[in-house]
């Protein structure tokens, strides 16, 4: 069986998110989204919600599952028999990062692959800070994050702004 590890922030999901999953689903027989929480990183949403939000966006992908992590990554995809990281390219930028994180994945565990999938054309663009940035000036969020997330964001945003 070809189980593959989506890792990320997701914070929060969007719609980019959703279609890499889904082509993902089409080319490995289980595929988890692994939420991930980095001590650097300041979330807008708590673990368990994003969880939630990524959880009612996968609904429908019988083959996708949602699980939660800290810690080397590489580490959890052992733990779980996997064999692939998968990882997304949006745009130049993200590729000497993500070579620096699959080369050092491949040196902690070489018999684990990190998968580079581009993004689909019409989501290059999008990005989990930029929506919250669209968000947070009151810009269109349709067709950027799934519908069901537009609410609990805008909720968050205005709880922050109002602190």
């Amino acid at each position: 069986m070809k189980k593959a590890i989506y890792p990320g922030s997701f914070d929060p999901i969007t719609t980019g998110h959703v279609d890499m999953i889904q082509r993902a689903s089409k080319q490995f027989d289980q595929v988890t989204v692994l939420v991930t929480e980095s001590l650097e990183k300041n979330y807008l949403f708590s673990a368990p919600e994003r969880m939630e939000l990524i959880q009612q966006s996968v609904i429908g992908f019988g083959n996708v599952t949602v699980a939660t992590f800290q810690g080397l990554t590489i580490n959890y995809v052992k733990s779980v028999g996997a064999q692939v990281i998968l990882r997304g390219l949006r745009a130049v930028v993200d590729f000497e990062y993500e070579m620096t994180m699959a080369s050092m994945n491949r040196k902690l565990n070489p018999e684990i692959e990190t998968l580079l999938l581009f993004s689909s054309p019409e989501a290059y663009f999008i990005s989990s800070r930029a929506v919250k940035e669209v968000a947070k000036y009151g810009g269109e969020l349709e067709g950027l994050v799934p519908p069901h997330v537009v609410q609990p964001l805008l909720k968050k945003l205005n709880a922050t702004t109002a602190k």
